[in-house]
């Protein structure tokens, strides 16, 4: 006897269709004696008396595309009914905002923030569409002129000489992965084994400055210092930039650093100053938000 899988059934049978269109028997009796609930996942029809454990696959195989393939399905119809929500409650209530920001963008912040998926600066922070100017990278990091083009200052110079931001923001964050990376990574190994390790390597100067004040300490305690004193390098790093330090020392852009903690959701805050009579920048003004 043969038994042809079609419609949904084509795709994928689990042991609840199996179950809820009454086929189990006319499947055993299709498959071997060793047949097992959920080793059917056939497209084409079944040949008579086949070991379907050799032609289909184990169990655990069927059963982990099965979670995969669902899971999929389901984060795709997700995204889908996240996006038809955003459109009645967001969008068509305010179609003439969204319709001018069709033509342009005015932003009057740049934030340069981590690509954790736990730290959206929008999110946090609360901005609308058109109002930040966004890049994210591991460990929100902004390397000096001097190190040459990266994504991250391509960005920061339309923000800052086309859209004419007013602040910049450089972001970081509590159990920062990337920064873990480069406090694991070796010293003593002059080349880094992953693009990962390559890219953070940029922040070593925070890493040894922590390690020199901070060796007392544990890894986890260490990390948060680091993480700390990487916003503040990157943060120093903008002055680098031409086109950055003079429009600072002119006043029409500011530059700041935040520290989000993850636990206790809190916002650690510096600001860039300068001291007009000689010139130098220094990160000040702490505030903390809780």
């Amino acid at each position: 006897m043969a038994l042809t899988l079609c419609g949904r059934a084509r795709r994928l049978v689990s042991a609840t269709s199996i179950y809820n269109h009454g086929c189990l028997q006319r499947l055993q009796q299709t498959g071997s004696d060793r047949f097992q609930l959920g080793e059917a996942k056939a497209i084409r029809l079944l040949p008579r008396r086949t070991n379907m454990v050799q032609e289909l696959g184990s169990r655990e195989e069927f059963m982990q595309e099965n979670i995969d393939t669902e899971t999929s399905y389901d984060f795709l119809d997700e995204m889908r009914q996240r996006f038809l929500k955003f459109k009645r409650q967001k969008y068509l209530p305010q179609i003439e905002k969204f319709q001018a920001l069709a033509i342009a963008q005015s932003p009057k912040v740049m934030v340069i923030g981590c690509a954790d998926s736990r730290v959206c600066p929008s999110y946090v922070l609360g901005f609308q569409p058109g109002e930040a100017f966004t890049i994210r990278n591991v460990a929100n990091l902004i390397t000096p002129i001097q190190n040459g083009p990266t994504e991250t200052n391509s960005a920061l110079e339309f923000a800052v000489t086309t859209l004419q931001v007013e602040n910049i923001i450089v972001m970081g964050h509590s159990n920062c992965g990337g920064i873990a990376a480069l406090m694991n990574h070796q010293n003593h190994l002059e080349q880094p084994s992953s693009l990962v390790e390559r890219w953070v390597m940029n922040g070593k100067a925070a890493k040894l400055r922590t390690q020199e004040v901070s060796s007392h300490l544990s890894f986890d305690e260490q990390c948060r210092n680091c993480e700390k004193e990487s916003i503040k390098d990157s943060v120093m790093n903008l002055i680098t930039y031409p086109w950055i330090r003079d429009r600072v020392k002119r006043g029409e852009v500011k530059i700041h650093g935040c520290y989000y903690n993850l636990s206790d959701c809190s916002l650690e805050k510096w600001r860039l100053s300068s001291d007009k009579n000689s010139n130098e920048f220094y990160v000040s003004n702490r505030e903390i938000w809780s």
